[in-house]
Parts: C-alpha cells; structure tokens; sequence
C-alpha cells in the first residue's frame, strides 16, 4: 500500500475518479473502447491479478528471474476499466456502491456470523 495517508485533500472519491477517467479518456485516450473491448481488458485485468496472487499467497511459483508483478498496479487497471465501464453505461458508482452495501447489510446480516466454516475457534 501507499505510504502516503489520504487527507480529505488527497483523498480520492468514486465520483471524482470516474470525472478523472472520463477526462483522461477524452484528451489522451481519445475515446472509450466499445464496451465489449472494455469487457476483455477487464477479464484480461482481472487475470493479471489472480496471476500475481497465485504466486505471491497461492501455490503457484514464478519462473525463475520472473517478478510476480504490482498487485496495486493492477488492482487500479482493474478499477479503471470497470470505471470507463461505468460511465459508458451512466452509473454512478457512488450511488450504485452505496445502494450495493445497503443490499449487503440486509441480506447477510447474519448470515455470516452464523457460519460455522468462518468461526474463527
């Protein structure tokens, strides 16, 4: 993780990230990839993550002079491909994760803490 400790200066919201994409997109990116160009990049984002905890926490190893890669590189292409997903369809990630945890919370309220596979004794 960064060393640096977000202030309420530098802290990033979803709605400020998603106005950062878009501008990105729209003066060095040119234009948004079509969505299903942009749902391969994710699937291929996503992959570079699993392949960087599999030899870093799973029993994966890497080849020899191989780096496993930058879990938080591409944890943050992973966001920014699901952002420009985002804003192509005109969500509002704030909204949207917002009204996904209340979902969460109702839903599994319990239901965690009465699974016997997670007690921790």
């Amino acid at each position: 993780m960064s060393s640096q400790v977000p202030t309420p200066e530098t802290e990033l919201t979803l709605r400020q990230a998603q106005s950062n994409v878009d501008k990105w997109i729209r003066t060095i990116g040119v234009r948004y990839f079509n969505e299903m160009t942009n749902l391969a990049q994710l699937v291929e984002e996503v992959g570079e993550v699993a392949r960087i905890l599999s030899r870093t926490v799973g029993e994966q190893s890497s080849k020899p002079g191989e780096s496993p890669g930058d879990l938080a590189d591409e944890l943050a292409d992973v966001l920014f491909v699901t952002i420009c997903l985002a804003n192509q369809s005109g969500i509002d990630l704030t909204d949207a994760m917002q009204k996904n945890l209340d979902k969460k919370t109702k839903r599994d309220a319990t239901r965690h803490r009465t699974n016997k596979k997670l007690d921790t004794n």
